[in-house]
C-alpha cells in the first residue's frame, strides 16, 4: 500500500472559495513543483520538509475521527504524491465526505477528474507577478465543472487585467466558481473598486488576502 508524506493534519475554518467559513480538515502534503513569489507555505515545498509516512487507510481514519465532512487536500501540491489516485478512490467510497484538492493549476487533471466521485478542485492560475504564470497547463479548463473554482492571487493591476482576460478567453464565468484574490498590501482598495465597476463582472467573487511573507517579484520567490 501506497505511502504519502504529510506534513500536517488540522481542523480549521476554510478560509476561501465555495466552503469559506465552513470547517474543513486539512491534510496538507510535502512538496510543490512551483516556487510562486507569494508562497506562504514554502516550508512544506522541499523534499527536505518534515513529515510522517501515512497510508490511505490512517489518512481515511484520521478524518472519520474528526467528525468532519469537509476534507480539503492541499500542499505542496498533493497531485505530486505517488498514487494520489488511491487516496482518492478511498475517499470516494464515502458519499458523506465532500473532497476538495486545492491544485496550483500546473498538474493535468484529466485522470482525476474522470474518478468515480471525483473530488472538487479549487485550482490556482498563477498571474504574472507569482513569477510561474508559464507553468500553467491551460488544458485544465476543459475539466471543470461547476462544482470547482479557479482563484487568482493578484498582487498588482496587470495581474488584474491578466486573471480578467483568462475568465472571458476561456468562459469561466457560469462554468466554475471564479475567485480574484488580490493581496491587500499589493493593490489598493481605490484600485480593485475602480476595476470592478470598469468590467463589471458579474459572478466573479473578491476576497482579499493578506500575506505574512515579504513579497519582492525581483526575487524571483527566494
Amino acid at each position: 500500500m501506497e505511502k504519502y508524506k504529510v506534513v500536517e493534519i488540522f481542523e480549521s475554518i476554510n478560509g476561501e472559495g465555495r466552503k469559506a467559513g465552513q470547517l474543513a480538515i486539512f491534510v496538507r502534503f510535502q512538496k510543490c513543483n512551483l516556487n510562486c513569489s507569494y508562497c506562504d507555505t514554502r516550508w512544506a515545498n522541499s523534499e527536505d520538509s518534515p513529515y510522517i509516512s501515512m497510508s490511505a487507510d490512517e489518512i481515511y481514519k484520521r478524518i472519520l475521527e474528526s467528525g468532519i465532512t469537509n476534507v480539503t487536500l492541499t500542499g505542496g501540491e498533493p497531485l505530486l504524491q505517488n498514487n494520489i489516485v488511491e487516496l482518492l478512490e478511498k475517499l470516494a467510497e464515502n458519499q458523506d465526505l465532500k473532497v476538495e484538492i486545492e491544485t496550483n493549476g500546473s498538474v493535468n487533471l484529466e485522470k482525476f477528474s474522470k474518478l468515480t466521485n471525483p473530488p472538487s478542485f479549487t485550482m490556482d492560475y498563477k498571474l504574472p507577478s507569482s513569477l510561474m504564470e508559464e507553468r500553467m497547463d491551460l488544458e485544465n479548463f476543459k475539466y471543470l465543472t461547476e462544482k470547482d473554482t479557479v482563484k487568482f492571487v493578484s498582487g498588482s493591476m496587470e495581474d488584474l487585467e491578466k486573471a480578467r482576460y483568462i475568465i472571458e478567453k476561456y468562459s469561466l464565468i457560469g462554468k466554475c466558481g471564479v475567485y480574484i484574490s488580490p493581496v491587500f498590501d499589493k493593490i489598493e482598495l481605490s484600485e480593485i473598486v475602480e476595476f470592478m465597476k470598469k468590467y463589471k463582472l458579474n459572478g466573479v467573487n473578491f476576497q482579499l488576502q493578506i500575506h505574512k511573507v515579504i513579497w519582492d517579484p525581483e526575487s524571483k520567490g527566494v
